[in-house]
Order: structure tokens, then C-alpha cells, then sequence
């Protein structure tokens, strides 16, 4: 049986599609969730193994990474895809939400990274393929934001460590990051916000979640791209 790849925050929108993908293309998949979300069932009659973790709970991250490293010699690949998205308009203590922005995209990514690179290594190294982490950063690392300071940062924070795991732990590991705009909507967005949103970029399309999914691919098949950041925004850059 071939090597795992993890995807964080599989529950649901981008990592359910993901995880989804490749249960459907019979690669292994281990994916974590908060909540428990009506998706989990789907996933698991797919073959997806799925763990439930709170990454804002440090303790929990403890028990996650020594579960995997119990119970797998090698992983084939990690996407951090677990993230939160809180404005500071809704903190009451700004200290606080600085904390767990950092803490849940930036610390737990940088742990999990360091305690599984044995196993990433060991795969390249009976694979004779490189193995990947893929960071899923933000748009706002370009620009910051400002209604989402925090967020912004810890997005910035996440793009650094993209760089240095890259140089750290080639040849045999590739780290790259995925950088999207909008790719979906929410079921509860109205018109109004949809049609603002979308005038942000030149495309003028909010492509869904299979966009980030042949993103993660791209990634997973090159042999050469290390250290750099896939950007998924429709040209808002431009804008």
C-alpha cells in the first residue's frame, strides 16, 4: 500500500474536494476535522482514515502527531489546509485572536513539519521521488488586509516557513504554497456580496473548489518546483 498524503481541515469546501479526489484515484488519504461535520461519513466510505482534532488545542496537536508517527513509516505528502478566519471587528480580545491565528497557521504547520519529515524523507527516499508539503496561504500575503489583520499575518508567517522548510528539507521534500482569492462561495452569501466579490478580479468567476484541487496536483507532479507560491486569484492582482 502506497504512502499516505494528510490534508488538515478535510471536512470540508477545498479539503473534502481534495480528499475526495484522491480517494477516487486510490491514494491514501488521512485527513483531520474539527468539527464533525455531515461530510465525514461520505468521506469515510470513500476509504479516507479521518481524525478529528482541534488545532487551536495544543495538546490535541500532541496526540495527532504521535499518532501518525506510530503508525506510518512513510507519508507521501502533508497539505496544511486547516485554517480559521475571524475579523477583528468579532474579538474582543485582540491578543487573543492574534494567538490563535498565529497558532493554528503558522505553530501547528511548523510542528507537524518538523516532527514528519523522517517520514516525507523515507518515501522520497524508497520512492525515488520527492515527496511535498503544500502550504495553503492567502491573497492577503500580497497586500495584508484590513479586517483581517491577524489572519493576514499568520498567512504571511505561513509563507515564510514555506521558504525555509524548502531549503531545509530538499531534495527530498518539495514545500510549496497555493495562494487563492475566492474559489467559493458560501451557501448563505447574498447576491450583494457575491456580486462585489467577484468584481475583484479579472476573471470575474469564483472557479469552485476543483481549481484548488488541479492546483494540488500540479504540485504533486512537478519534480522541480520548490520554495514558491501557486497564486489562484483570477488576476485580482491586477485590478
Amino acid at each position: 500500500m502506497s504512502a499516505p498524503i494528510i490534508i488538515t481541515g478535510g471536512g470540508q469546501r477545498l479539503g473534502l474536494a481534495t480528499a475526495l479526489h484522491f480517494a477516487k484515484n486510490k491514494q491514501p488519504v488521512v485527513i483531520t476535522f474539527r468539527n464533525n461535520t455531515k461530510n465525514i461519513p461520505e468521506l469515510e466510505r470513500a476509504g479516507v482514515e479521518c481524525i478529528q482534532v482541534d488545532f487551536a488545542t495544543p495538546s490535541s496537536i500532541n496526540y495527532f502527531i504521535k499518532d501518525i508517527e506510530s503508525r506510518y513509516s512513510q507519508i507521501r505528502g502533508i497539505i496544511h489546509n486547516a485554517s480559521d478566519w475571524v475579523p477583528e471587528s468579532n474579538a474582543d480580545d485582540p491578543a487573543g485572536l492574534f494567538d490563535r491565528m498565529m497558532f493554528i497557521h503558522a505553530k501547528v504547520p511548523y510542528l507537524i513539519n518538523r516532527s514528519l519529515s523522517k517520514q516525507l524523507i523515507a518515501n522520497a527516499d524508497a520512492t525515488g521521488r520527492p515527496s511535498d508539503i503544500i502550504h495553503m496561504t492567502d491573497f492577503v500575503i500580497e497586500k495584508g488586509s484590513r479586517k483581517h489583520l491577524a489572519y493576514a499575518a499568520s498567512k504571511a508567517a505561513l509563507n515564510s516557513l514555506t521558504k525555509s522548510f524548502a531549503a531545509q528539507l530538499a531534495p527530498q521534500v518539495k514545500v510549496n504554497e497555493i495562494a487563492p482569492a475566492l474559489l467559493m462561495f458560501n451557501q448563505d452569501d447574498d447576491q450583494e456580496y457575491r456580486t462585489k466579490a467577484l468584481k475583484k478580479s479579472l476573471m470575474q468567476c469564483a472557479p469552485g473548489e476543483q481549481e484548488g484541487v488541479k492546483a494540488i496536483e500540479f504540485l504533486l507532479n512537478s519534480d522541480y518546483m520548490t520554495g514558491r507560491i501557486l497564486h489562484l486569484d483570477g488576476g485580482r492582482h491586477l485590478v
